[in-house]
């Protein structure tokens, strides 16, 4: 009889070995592998601190360098001048310059005690700059300011303006009708008198522009046609005689008597320096500066020059955004 014995070995699992792996790494390699990377990371860091620390030596080396070589200027600087050993120029400029440094002192010293601050410095040199664009001195901004206040305080009152040099043909003869040549009596007259009047004038009123403006009746130019385009700057210039110019209607003839005149107050040496600018009213505008209604004919009155002498306009002057006007300096 066969007795089977049931087998009590116990049975081991296997299973268990894997546990505590990341990665196929056990916990003690994984931990290993951590530490090699905080290490790579904290020798990059060191690395950049030491590269931050050895630019930051050069730099003071420089400074330091820099500041020795100054410290030397100095000290040569000063031994010249306890010795006197300094050239006439040198000396010239260092006395200058402290004088120049004492006088600011004096005058800071001298604002502050009046309860002048450094904010009002500023918008005094706000002021002063908008002036100088307008062309307008500092030092008479005051008397401009007089001027415009003048009368009743409110920039109403009564200007001081140049007055204008009324030239009329009536009884004169300055020109022919329909011609714009000068008669020898009116070149004589506009190279003496004419021109020592406007001198003066533009000396008086410190100005230094010339408009000469021709005005005519309304008799029509008995021309068919114009060659103003291709005369007009060839007169101007003196290249061509002023008989070369040959309007065909008033505005045409009144520019071109203008530009007979300028040309003549142009070679007096009394007005060098100055800007002559022609222009024309035709026969649009009667003496005492109203507009025409119509009046056929020749009337001697109507054919005349004006000369007005003003101060140079200056660029034009942005109020605000929408609006730009031009200033003038006088």
């Amino acid at each position: 009889m066969v007795i089977r014995v049931s087998d009590t070995t116990p049975k081991l699992e296997h299973k268990g070995y894997n546990r505590g792996l990341i990665l196929g790494l056990t916990m003690a390699e994984s931990m290993l592998l951590l530490v090699f990377c905080l290490l790579l990371v904290a020798a990059a860091m060191i690395s950049a601190e030491r590269n931050h620390r050895y630019e930051a030596e050069r730099r003071l080396a420089l400074l330091e360098k820099k500041q020795s070589e100054q410290a030397s200027l100095i000290v040569q600087l000063q031994s010249k001048l306890i010795s006197g050993d300094l050239s006439a120029a040198d000396r010239a400029t260092l006395q200058k310059e402290w004088r120049e440094l004492v006088l600011a002192r004096q005058t800071l010293d001298s604002m502050g005690a009046d309860g002048t601050k450094p904010e009002d410095l500023q918008e005094l040199a706000k002021v002063a700059e908008v002036l100088k664009q307008h062309g307008v001195d500092l030092a008479k901004a005051p008397d401009e300011v007089s001027k415009l206040l003048a009368g009743d305080g409110t920039g109403k009152g009564a200007h001081d303006w140049p007055p204008i040099i009324n030239l009329d043909d009536a009884k004169k003869n300055y020109f022919q009708s329909g011609s714009a040549e000068l008669t020898k009596t009116f070149e004589r007259m506009l190279d003496t008198t004419i021109s020592n009047e406007i001198a003066s004038n533009l000396s008086l009123y410190d100005a230094d522009i010339v408009e000469v403006i021709g005005h005519t009746d309304e008799q029509r130019v008995s021309r068919g046609s114009s060659n103003l385009d291709d005369t007009l700057i060839g007169a101007m210039d003196g290249k061509l005689p002023i008989s070369a110019v040959e309007p065909a209607d008033n505005a045409g003839l009144g520019l071109a008597r203008a530009i007979a005149v300028a040309n003549v107050l142009k070679a007096n040496p009394k007005l060098k320096n100055v800007t002559i600018l022609p222009m024309s009213a035709a026969q649009l505008i009667l003496p005492g500066d109203t507009i025409t209604a119509g009046q056929a004919g020749a009337v001697e009155s109507r054919r005349r020059i004006e000369i007005r002498v003003r101060g140079r306009t200056t660029p034009v002057a942005v109020v605000n955004d929408a609006t730009a006007l031009p200033v003038s300096v006088h």
